[in-house]
């Protein structure tokens, strides 16, 4: 020891010198321990790791990587390896991250691990770019990234990985366009990069690749025109598309030469034009074209007998429907809804299906000019056929098919059904509390077992109904799923516990594998879980006409399972009875030279604070860091409002000040800084950046960024030029609303919800839906915004189960509050339900929530009692149609009603919205009052901001607007209300 040391411990005194040897001790102890010296994985590796560990966070500390030990012979989580004989190294095969609840960045060290096949993180919370340096990982077969925060474009260098078959980055928010270098992945078998922020073209180069299968790129930003070359693929079987914006493109008349397509789907792409002939793809299961703008007459000759769905509602089709439209044994769902087709209702569609108490046909006619239906009375009660909205309906009881022409509600419930055999076994002879339970499939024999969990979702199956198809399922997934090496599971071993449609459509289901029946064993052996476990996880289950590729999204291993799948170090292989006696003594003397120094310092810390006087009890603010969200300086946001300047103010509310500001880029933000020391603000602030960094829908207000200083907090979020819908509806001056302009911007707020509700993961809640908070940007589009008070909703637990609510005090604005959720304080989304109903009342009316004593349910209810409803329409609507607004009244007052159970969902809310829009005449559908109408004189139109992030002190956005009015000619000088 040197003279400083020993005069360091000299001063330390007694107690301290204790707490430095025992640390010396065990340091000692650990370094000499065996463990140190049995490294076999290549070290340039187990570097690489190391970096990767220290990019992330693992908040559930399922990560048992430590530099103490080797990865490959010390079993760390998820790493996965094989022994390179020609250097004698052992070499990282496969990272397998599913669903750990990780966050924080992908490091570049990834691109160090040449040998890996896998990169597996689905479903974490991972955020930032993918790394370039991926790209150099040329053994990669599987990337696998779906279900996280992943931003930025995606580099080039991704489309030179020679081996790559699985392209699997769904449900991220990476942006920018599709590389051409993706031309090169002459390998590439699945290109699954749906929900994404996606723009531009999609490269015609794609089409030369030889080997793609499945090119899903739905709920995107791509725009310009579907290129005609994808025709040409060979191995093409889906091609889905759906909402994106190819606005002014056709479909190609070549897209009636895809030699294997299975699916086709297109909707919502804003595509022009006729519908091609698709007769020439033999093998059709599935197609879907509505919500487009296709014209002309159904012209498909004849589309394969097998298919089973077909979607062509929401289009401008006339002509008659053809009578081809028969002979469809697998037929199961056929939309024409909304498009303006005349002539006779044909009754020869379902003569060719063999009906089985599973089998169903789901027809919707609604919305044409139909006039006749002779011999459409003797329909099986499988069918379900709606006709509302067609002239044959005006004289339903004379043709005594009133049934036929009621509101459509579909048959979504019949479609998530799922009969299970009942169990005549004796009740409580299954050790529950161990997870065992009988085999549901053995009707005959009562077999207690426990089953192995394994969620999945068929991401673009080709049918809209599943119990026919129930027994194909079973046989596919148990020929291919081994517990043994070439042994294929039993019938009997696979249940399917439930089934979910989802957004897609796509199908969520919970499968239940049970042992084989033996009087041998109850539980499957660990070699067999991991088995099953490998066949979903490296997707090697092959293709399924029917079923399409799979999501995998969780294992419950629980019961005699539960260590199986997540490896500890005290059972690891790779270490010897002596090395591991020997880590677990050093642990300890560790751990009690940790505890004595621990026990000091806190006896030492106490006697200085009881000297001190005790200050604020609040506690201290920690800086904070959001991966996904850019981080500004208050420097920066000083310079961009002129230091907080009060002519950059735009509004004020509980929360604080807002303000316009202008970044350094020129992008135009609003910027609202909380109040200091505000304890209700400052939960308010970490709420709002953790529910906006996670969804993107183009009616949610974007978060640009935060700034989190030590004594400020501050979010930035982008610009909306025309404010809020309140001050819309309440400025003393401002343009007529037409009725069009009203349901479109009902219909945004309504998608914008129906995202948190469904699609966000886990789904969202927002608690404070009102018309302060939804936003109008410089198109007029409506964005949902300020999730300060925003609660995530009950999720499914293993088994697709659901908790009815959520019990929380009661938040929100009054007038806006569900009465249930107020007297119970149990928090649905039928909530938010409730208070959108308030927000299309305020739409129609004009009328304030609660304004004098008066609540706008109850005067409106009072009126369309006494059929006095048009008397409190908003005069400012100007002409309107009379069918649609009592319509949209209607749905008002079922999302207001007490009962949540009575209340509609917000899926139902948008559909019925939808269905009002397509009524419309064609100028009231068109045309957006506010910017297109003045008076001749070249008046200037104002709009004021929102008095959420703004109110009416803001300067506000002038336009020049010509005059001219769509629906009653040139609009007088505008008068205060």
């Amino acid at each position: 020891m040197t003279k400083e040391f020993l005069h360091f411990v000299i001063m330390m005194g007694a107690a301290k010198t204790v707490c430095l040897v025992g640390i010396f001790l065990a340091l000692s102890l650990c370094c000499s321990s065996p463990i140190a010296h049995g490294q076999l994985t290549d070290p340039q590796e187990v570097a690489a790791l190391l970096a990767v560990r220290s990019n992330l966070n693992d908040p559930y500390k399922h990560l048992n990587w430590t530099k103490k030990y080797d990865p490959c012979t010390s079993n760390w989580t998820g790493v996965i390896c094989f022994l390179n004989n020609t250097d004698g190294y052992m070499h990282v095969q496969e990272l397998r991250l599913l669903k750990m609840n990780l966050s924080g960045k992908l490091a570049p060290e990834l691109g160090q691990l040449p040998f890996m096949k896998r990169l597996d993180f689905l479903w974490n919370h991972i955020s930032g770019s993918i790394p370039k340096e991926i790209g150099n990982i040329t053994a990669l077969e599987l990337l696998l990234l779906s279900g996280n925060q992943l931003s930025g474009p995606l580099p080039d260098e991704l489309g030179y990985l020679p081996n790559l078959t699985k392209f699997q980055l769904d449900l991220n928010m990476i942006s920018g366009p599709i590389p051409r270098s993706f031309a090169n992945l002459a390998k590439v078998q699945h290109f699954h990069m749906n929900n994404n922020k996606f723009s531009g073209q999609i490269p015609p180069e794609i089409s030369t690749l030889p080997l793609l299968k499945h090119f899903l790129l739905d709920n995107n930003n791509l725009s310009g025109y579907l290129p005609p070359e994808l025709s040409q693929m060979p191995k093409l079987t889906i091609l889905q598309l759906d909402n994106n914006n190819f606005s002014g493109s056709v479909i190609p008349d070549s897209y009636g030469n895809f030699s294997n397509l299975l699916k086709l789907s297109l909707t919502n792409c804003s595509l022009q034009g006729k519908m091609p002939d698709l007769s020439g793809i033999r093998g059709l299961l599935y197609l879907d074209l509505g919500m487009n703008q296709l014209t002309g007459e159904i012209t498909s000759k004849r589309l394969s007998e097998n298919i089973t769905t077909i979607v062509l509602s929401h289009n401008k089709l006339n002509g008659s429907i053809p009578s081809n439209f028969s002979g469809f044994s697998r037929l199961q769902k056929l939309y024409l809804d909304d498009n303006l087709l005349s002539g006779f209702v044909p009754s020869n569609i379902w003569e060719n299906i063999n009906f089985t108490s599973e089998t169903r046909l789901d027809i919707n006619f609604a919305g044409n000019l139909l006039s006749d239906i002779s011999g459409i009375l003797n329909i099986p009660s499988n069918v379900t056929l709606k006709l509302n909205g067609n002239p044959v309906c005006a004289n339903s009881i004379q043709h005594n098919i009133s049934l036929l022409c009621g509101p459509y509600n579909g048959t979504q419930e019949a479609l998530n059904s799922l009969n299970k055999p009942e169990s005549t076994c004796p009740p409580q002879s299954c050790p529950i509390k161990n997870y065992f339970e009988y085999v549901p499939t053995l009707p005959d024999a009562c077999f207690c077992a426990a089953p192995f969990g394994v969620g999945i979702r068929l991401r673009s199956p080709s049918i809209s109904n599943f119990p026919p198809y129930r027994e194909d399922f079973d046989a596919w997934i148990t020929s291919n799923v081994h517990a043994k090496p070439n042994i294929p599971l039993y019938l009997y071993q696979l249940s399917v516990d439930s089934i979910k449609w989802e957004p897609g459509p796509r199908l969520r289901m919970f499968l239940l594998f049970f042992p084989e029946y033996t009087n041998d064993s109850n539980a499957f052996d660990p070699s067999e879980v991991r088995a099953i476990a490998d066949t979903f996880a490296t997707f090697t289950i092959p293709g399924d006409d029917t079923f399409g590729p799979y999501d995998l999204l969780n294992f419950t291993a629980q019961g005699p399972y539960s260590d199986i799948l997540l490896p500890s170090l005290s059972r690891s292989s790779g270490l010897s009875k002596g090395a591991l006696a020997a880590s677990i003594i050093g642990s300890l003397i560790c751990a009690s030279a940790i505890l004595v120094c621990t026990l000091i310092f806190f006896r030492k810390l106490r006697q200085r604070s009881q000297a001190e006087v005790v200050g604020n009890q609040l506690v201290p603010k920690v800086p904070m860091k959001m991966d996904g969200v850019k981080a500004f300086s208050f420097e920066n946001l000083q310079l961009a409002t002129n230091n907080f300047s009060v002519n950059a103010q735009i509004g004020q509310g509980g929360y604080g000040k807002v303000y316009r500001g202008t970044l350094a880029d020129g992008i135009d933000v609003a910027i609202k800084r909380a109040q200091q020391g505000s304890i209700q603000g400052d939960k308010q602030f970490y709420t709002e950046i953790e529910m906006l960094s996670r969804v993107h829908h183009r009616n949610l207000v974007s978060l640009v960024g935060y700034c989190d200083d030590e004594d400020e907090q501050i979010l930035v979020y982008e610009f909306m030029p025309n404010g809020s819908l309140h001050d819309l509806l309440s400025a003393r001056y401002r343009a007529p609303l037409n009725f069009g302009t009203r349901l479109h911007i009902a219909l945004g707020a309504a998608r914008g919800i129906l995202y948190l509700h469904t699609e966000a993961d886990p789904p969202i809640i927002h608690r404070d839906i009102k018309a302060n908070n939804i936003l109008l940007d410089a198109k007029w589009t409506a964005k949902v915004s300020d999730f300060g008070i925003s609660r995530l909703a009950p999720v499914s637990d293993a088994k697709g189960v659901t908790t009815a609510h959520v019990s929380t005090n009661v938040k929100g604005t009054p007038g806006y509050v569900d009465p249930e959720y107020f007297l119970t304080h149990k928090l649905t989304e039928k909530s938010d339900v409730y208070s959108l109903g308030i927000v299309f009342l305020e739409l129609l009316t004009g009328m304030q929530p609660i304004s004098h004593g008066r609540n706008i349910v109850r005067e409106v209810n009072t009126a369309c009692h006494s059929g006095m409803m048009f008397s409190i329409i908003d005069r400012s609507m100007g002409p309107h149609p009379s069918d649609c607004v009592k319509e949209l009244m209607a749905l008002a007052l079922r999302c207001c009603l007490d009962e949540t159970k009575d209340r509609p969902t917000m899926l139902e809310v948008v559909r019925e919205l939808e269905n009002i829009s397509s009524m419309l005449p064609e100028p009231e559908s068109t045309a957006l009052e506010l910017n297109l109408n003045t008076s001749s004189s070249g008046n200037s139109v104002r709009s004021a901001p929102s008095s959420s992030l703004y109110d009416r002190r803001s300067t506000y956005v002038s336009m020049d607007l010509p005059g001219g009015d769509l629906v009653s000619g040139v609009i007088p000088p505008i008068k205060p209300r």
